[in-house]
């Protein structure tokens, strides 16, 4: 989609169509509802609004009307508090803050791995970081069995965050054990919602096709 240059009417979202932080903020995004103009950003190349809006250069970068932001925990924090309905975060600080610590695991951990795994041209290093990243998901299976979505029974930022992840297991040539039954049912109810369906950009339909 193209946006007009310093139309601001409606929120922008500056995405990599195959950038899994992107594809989480998507998801957000989709879950609420929310009326937005897309700007693909493929292959690195930035277009001249971006550049001036963000210092870092980088995606997903949102833009509501003379707000900026460009890290995707910052804009996912801030939609589920600009647009409460429904609620992505729980009220109680407490869990509230085991939720935030769960979004801090998952970047560090799995985000990180997934990234090492997409962009390294050691093989080695691939298959050392792709059994790492298999092995703590699979780890996790008990959380799954423990509520309807991860540490909730409501969808919440972890599942969009955990989602793109799950998606990519294809592409990051990663294959679950039997034993992880829990988490591919727990995929294939998250994949149906219609907001993740909603999510997904065409290079990532690709993924499991």
């Amino acid at each position: 989609m193209v946006v007009i240059a310093n139309r601001r009417s409606v929120m922008t979202l500056f995405s990599d169509p195959v950038d899994k932080w992107s594809h989480r903020t998507r998801l957000v995004l989709a879950e609420k509802g929310i009326n937005i103009d897309y700007v693909d950003v493929v292959d690195g190349v930035f277009t001249e609004d971006l550049i001036d809006l963000n210092p870092y250069n980088t995606v997903p970068t949102l833009v509501d009307r003379e707000l900026v932001l460009y890290d995707s925990r910052v804009i996912i924090e801030y939609l589920d508090e600009r647009f409460p309905h429904p609620p992505l975060m729980p009220v109680d600080p407490v869990t509230r803050a085991q939720f935030r610590l769960g979004l801090y695991r998952i970047e560090k951990d799995w985000y990180s791995l997934a990234e090492d795994i997409a962009t390294s041209t050691d093989r080695r290093a691939i298959n050392r970081n792709r059994k790492a990243l298999r092995d703590s998901i699979v780890s996790s299976t008990e959380i799954f069995t423990a509520k309807k979505f991860f540490l909730s029974d409501d969808f919440s930022l972890v599942d969009c965050s955990i989602a793109p992840i799950l998606w990519r297991l294809p592409v990051l040539d990663i294959e679950l054990p039997e034993e992880a039954q829990p988490i591919l049912q727990y995929m294939d109810e998250v994949f149906a919602r219609p907001s993740f369906q909603a999510s997904l950009t065409e290079p990532e339909l690709e993924m499991r096709q």
